[in-house]
Formats: C-alpha cells, sequence, structure tokens
C-alpha cells in the first residue's frame, strides 16, 4: 500500500497472513523513486506483539526507525477502517501506541512520553538537553528516534538541503539525529520544517512535531498543546500526562502489487 500523512509518504507491507523479510537492500530498492515505488519510510504490519498489530520502521537509506509518527497514523486509520474499531493499540520499538478515531475523522495516535534525559535521546555524553552545546543552542529530544531543534526567526529562510545534514550528522549524536527549524507564530502556533534522518528533506514528520512541541513548551516558547504547519499540512499535538498525542489526516492512495521479476532482482 502507498499512504501519506501531510505528503510524508509510505510503503507499507502487510505481512500479518504472510510473512515478509525485510532486508536493507529491499528497503532501498522500495524507496528508489524511479527504480522502486518510493517513500519517506517503509512499515511493515505484524500480527504479534500485545496490540492489535506490530510495526517496524524503515528510512529510505535501509536504516531502521523506532517511531514514526505518521504512518503510525496512517496504519491506524486502515486498521480501523478495516476493523470498524474507533479505537485500537499499536505496538513498535517505540512501545505501545494507542490511537482513536476523533471527530472529523482525522486520527490521533498517543506517541508515549517524551526522553528528555542525554542517555534517552541518545547524546555521546552528559549534559542539559535543554540548550545543546551547539550554535544555536538547538533543543535534544527523544520520541523514540533523536531529534534536534534549532528556534529560528524564519524558518523559510534557511537552506535545510545543507543545514539539515550538517547536524544530522553531528558527534554529539551517535545514533544521527532528525533536524528541525522551527519558528514561533503564537503561543500556540509553530512554523517548522524537516530534515530526517536516512531520507532528507521531507514535507512532514510526525515524531519531529511531537519533539518540536515538547521542546518549544519546555523552553517557555509555548504551551503544551500546539498547531504546527509543515510544508505539507498541520498536524495538532498536545503533550499531556500519559504522552504526546498527536492529531491529523492520512490518505491511503494505492494499492500495488511487486512482480517476481522486481523481486528477483532487488529481495
Amino acid at each position: 500500500m502507498k499512504m501519506h500523512g501531510l505528503g510524508n509518504d509510505f510503503v507499507v507491507l502487510d505481512a500479518r497472513a504472510r510473512a515478509i523479510e525485510v532486508t536493507p537492500a529491499l528497503a532501498r530498492a522500495l524507496g528508489d523513486r524511479h527504480r522502486g515505488v518510493g517513500f519517506d519510510q517503509l512499515a511493515l504490519i505484524e500480527a504479534r506483539g500485545t496490540g492489535d498489530a506490530h510495526l517496524t520502521f524503515y528510512n529510505a537509506d535501509g536504516s531502521t526507525s523506532a517511531a514514526c509518527g505518521n504512518a503510525t497514523r496512517c496504519i491506524a486509520d486502515f486498521l480501523m477502517r478495516e476493523s470498524g474499531a474507533l479505537a485500537l493499540t499499536l505496538t513498535t520499538d517505540r512501545g505501545a501506541l494507542p490511537a482513536r478515531r476523533v471527530e472529523g475523522g482525522a486520527v490521533s495516535v498517543n506517541m508515549g512520553p517524551p526522553q528528555l534525559d542525554w542517555a534517552e535521546v541518545p547524546l555521546a555524553e552528559a549534559m542539559d538537553t535543554l540548550e545543546l552545546p551547539i550554535e544555536g543552542a538547538p533543543t535534544a529530544t527523544g520520541m523514540g528516534n533523536p531529534h534536534c531543534t534549532f528556534f529560528v526567526e524564519d524558518a523559510e529562510a534557511l537552506p535545510l538541503e545543507t543545514f539539515g545534514p550538517r547536524y544530522e550528522h553531528h558527534p554529539l549524536y551517535p545514533e544521527r539525529t532528525n533536524v528541525q527549524v522551527a519558528q514561533i507564530v503564537g503561543e500556540d502556533h509553530i512554523r517548522m520544517r524537516v530534515w530526517e534522518r536516512g531520507v532528507g528533506v521531507t514535507l512532514a514528520s510526525g515524531s519531529s512535531s511531537c519533539a518540536t512541541a515538547v521542546a518549544a513548551a519546555r523552553r517557555g516558547l509555548t504551551g503544551r498543546r500546539v498547531r504546527i504547519d509543515l510544508d505539507g499540512g498541520t498536524l495538532e499535538i498536545d503533550w499531556r500526562e500519559d504522552g504526546v498525542w498527536m492529531t491529523g489526516g492520512t490518505a491511503h492512495v494505492f494499492d500495488g502489487v511487486l512482480t517476481p521479476a522486481w523481486l528477483g532482482l532487488n529481495a
């Protein structure tokens, strides 16, 4: 299946009925927008774990990620439509993520509590995650994957194509990091752009939106409930006692079948 959340696009493989082995090479081949299908992330649905399904995520470069917020929302929407349920729980390497249908048909997912300690993000050495010793004093946050959020005067002005990779590979982040540039528009409104680890510039990112909302609230720039405008659309983020809830639209674009010939060359 091809899906997207605000233009943050995914290939979703349904392995509930038949096992599918995903290798880094297969993930890279599927992610090729000219010779494969193309995606920001690949998601595998499996019938295991303690929830309604288990999700595993791969980046376009073949690396794995414990969390992918927009893909989780897309798959939750698909599974709820399939079963008729209004709520379910998906397990990931990040943990169990409850999802529910909200008024208007959008999907809300609890991405879990943010990871605020340096070792949880993780960072390379002990330090305060609120303001890192990096030019621009960004904030580090873990959401099952690492994030580095820069608060700037104008999110449109930064050349994200060169700015993003410079900090994705910063020595303070041993597992690399997602990079956000965020502009405070109001006490409950943020404009944000994203460079995703292992992917590049994306139109949206759910986990990045959660991390940015948490960072802004910790620094006293906003409240704990904000609207975040990304290049692909808007997400509502609400940092509650039980975790960071993310709400927005989803799209199921098409279903496809990979040919044996293509799989023979790329599996």
